[in-house]
């Protein structure tokens, strides 16, 4: 057991420096310039480590999306939201795609899809549906949960999980993607998370005390 479980520590660790190493050269090369010996040279071992893994340089980068994605989801998941009202599960996963969206993984797949997407639109595709879109279903089905309990009244739960998302991909992440600004450090990222949260649930326009 103990063998087995050292195997696969050691196959998770290859596979995550290998994902690393994809995101730094298609951040200096872009996706087309960006070839499989490149990045075999940047973390060492074979084509066939990274074919029989990721089955083609497409799908080395649909795993980069993936594996972002897949990290921000783990805080809508059913037993993490269970017991959470809505704004807190909202400030968790706000916390989380913030963190996803500054890693310099993630900044580097940003670049590189930006760049290419009109050359390779079923990769822009494969982007959006494993990341952003997933993202944004994911949330909408948080907020049709929450409707149902009276928590909140939203008429279309997919557009206002846009709007949530469309606000955590905000002015910040795009300097920090042009290279403008460095990213976001943990307190500021705590910031943001509860400043957008709030703003959302609360919105911003003053409250007047009613009757009188």
């Amino acid at each position: 057991m103990a063998t087995r479980t050292a195997k696969r520590s050691s196959s998770d660790d290859r596979r995550s420096a290998i994902l690393q190493a994809a995101a730094t050269v298609f951040f200096e090369q872009g996706y087309a310039a960006t070839s499989v010996d490149a990045i075999i040279d940047r973390v060492g071992g074979s084509k066939r480590t990274i074919y029989s893994e990721f089955g083609s340089k497409e799908g080395l980068f649909t795993a980069l999306v993936s594996e972002g994605a897949d990290n921000a989801l783990s805080m809508l998941a059913v037993e993490e939201i269970v017991g959470r009202n809505l704004r807190e599960t909202l400030t968790q996963f706000a916390r989380k795609l913030v963190e996803v969206y500054m890693s310099p993984m993630m900044i580097g797949v940003y670049r590189a899809i930006m760049a290419e997407a009109f050359r390779f639109p079923d990769l822009a595709r494969a982007f959006y549906d494993r990341g952003p879109g997933r993202a944004s279903f994911r949330l909408a089905e948080v907020l049709e949960e929450a409707s149902k309990r009276g928590e909140i009244e939203v008429e279309d739960c997919k557009l206002v999980a846009d709007h949530f998302a469309g606000m955590l991909r905000d002015n910040t992440h795009l300097q920090v993607v042009l290279g403008l600004r460095p990213p976001l450090g943990p307190e500021a990222i705590e910031e943001v998370a509860g400043s957008i949260v709030a703003i959302f649930l609360d919105g911003i326009q003053r409250r007047t005390a009613s009757g009188g």
